[in-house]
């Protein structure tokens, strides 16, 4: 391959972490901030945000040659205002150029070709913004020296977003805080699939019980962001990875929540969240007055507001966070986590969510409306993918081909990177579990009683509710939620 040579002023893609590459230009750096040691790499200042960071060389590719391919693969909207970005200096860059020459056209002649001009200007800090402080974030570079901060400081708790901030803030995911008519609040990560300089991680010790699919996930994520963590799982051995990364062992719950400030518990239905808190050695045991404990499972209100209850009267402090994502989302941390209980713990959690997820959601009132939120969303969820399926299966026996379905599918207006990554796995024949069909099936009839507990129908829920019971009944409950495919093909 041949070498590819870079210097300052030119346009690139640069790189962070598993992320998508983002648009940027190679600037120099504040003469206060030294380059990583050990390490070739050029400090990249990105469109349509306010971040900088040092890329290495390999993880920077020139922008024109590479235009095409990165639009083809990044569909984003953030990701485009970048690209409009880039294109509109790119013009401005044009016509000062051009205005150039022309007005000195005729004392230039018989001259040698002048350098290139820097495509955009060093203070001109707008070609960077792209207009908008909503910008998408992702994860760091994992090594603590290839993403700097600018300026020292710290964020403890919330970042008030009332304006765009100078390009000279610390680099790190902001928070904006979104209050809404009906009483809920976000913090959001400004948008995550752009550039993510390193988080301030909590000086609270964090525990986490439960490292499944989920777990496992939120868990790297908190390490990598400097989360000081300590673990346990019911079975040992799972915790050995995250050991060897920099966590500690609880040997049992209680011990985790005696040790901790903070503890969150993954688990994988109502029986297994209140066996961990009120079982031997279990959470209660370890519940001292100011201790937190943060419930992430996905469960039915009534065993949230039951935990609640019993955490509250030892003087601990509740929240429930249940999660929206799946394996894969847990690892790039791009979860969406809603939670609702004690406002004060959430504020205590917000670097903990930043590390985790993309966006959080406080949904005012009593604990058990995140439950109820979260039941709604994975009813939607799983009545959706059954219903692909249900189509794929009928596309099958009418003759059509399932690619073209698909195709066709992800041309419209469903179209979505759940339905395509979904649909060809199982044209794959690709039933690794990302998001467990047993647990859709739990949600699903978790979402019925919570139905038939107000008089509400649910009768598509109810219809795919079947439909994943006799998935189940064929073998599938450990394989994804996509494998229902298979209750209609058997």
């Amino acid at each position: 391959m041949a070498t590819v040579h870079l210097r300052i002023g030119d346009l690139v893609w640069g790189k962070l972490g598993r992320y998508p590459p983002w648009p940027g230009k190679i600037v120099s750096p504040p003469k206060d901030l030294k380059k990583p040691r050990g390490k070739k790499c050029f400090f990249v200042k990105f469109f349509g945000t306010e971040d900088h960071a040092w890329i290495k060389v390999e993880q920077l590719k020139p922008y024109h040659p590479h235009k095409e391919e990165m639009i083809k693969i990044n569909k984003g909207k953030r990701f485009q205002q970048a690209v409009d970005a880039v294109e509109e200096y790119l013009k401005k860059a044009k016509g000062k150029d051009q205005t150039h020459s022309d007005d000195k056209s005729k004392s230039d002649k018989g001259r040698k070709a002048a350098k290139p001009m820097k495509i955009i200007e060093e203070d001109d800090e707008d070609a960077f913004k792209g207009g908008s402080s909503d910008k998408e974030q992702t994860d760091s570079d994992p090594e603590p020296s290839s993403v700097r901060r600018l300026v020292a400081g710290t964020v403890s708790g919330f970042k008030w977003e009332s304006s765009p901030a100078s390009s000279m803030e610390p680099i790190t995911k902001r928070l904006k805080i979104v209050e809404e008519d009906t009483g809920s609040t976000s913090i959001q990560a400004a948008d995550s699939t752009a550039i993510n300089g390193s988080i301030t991680p909590t000086d609270k010790r964090i525990g986490f019980l439960g490292l499944g699919l989920m777990g496992s996930g939120v868990v790297s994520n908190l390490l990598k962001m400097g989360h000081v963590v300590t673990v346990w799982n019911r079975t040992e051995e799972k915790c050995d990875l995250f050991i060897q990364e920099g966590a500690r062992l609880g040997r049992t719950p209680a011990e985790v929540v005696s040790l901790c400030d903070i503890t969150f518990s993954c688990v994988s239905d109502p029986k297994a969240a209140r066996d961990l808190v009120l079982g031997p050695s279990g959470v209660l045991q370890g519940i001292r007055p100011g201790k937190c404990y943060v419930e992430m499972s996905t469960v039915d209100p009534e065993t949230t507001i039951e935990l609640a209850q019993v955490i509250t009267s030892r003087g601990g402090r509740f929240l429930e966070a249940p999660v929206s994502g799946s394996q894969q989302l847990s690892n790039d941390g791009m979860l969406v986590i809603v939670a609702a209980g004690d406002r004060s713990v959430y504020e205590d959690c917000s670097s903990c969510f930043q590390a985790m997820g993309k966006t959080s959601f406080f949904i005012a009132g009593e604990a058990g409306n995140a439950a109820r939120m979260m039941l709604i969303l994975n009813m939607v969820q799983g009545s959706f993918m059954a219903t692909i399926a249900e189509g794929l299966t009928l596309a099958q026996a009418t003759g059509q081909s399932q690619q073209t379905f698909l195709d066709i599918l992800c041309q419209g207006q469903m179209a979505s990177t759940f339905v395509d990554q979904k649909c060809q796995n199982i044209l794959q024949g690709n039933f690794k579990p990302d998001y467990y069909l047993k647990h859709i099936q739990k949600d699903l009839r978790l979402a019925i009683s919570m139905g038939d507990s107000v008089n509400h129908p649910t009768p598509m829920a109810a219809a795919a509710n079947e439909v994943y019971k006799r998935a189940k009944a064929l073998d599938q409950s450990d394989n994804d939620m996509s494998a229902v495919y298979r209750a209609y093909i058997h």
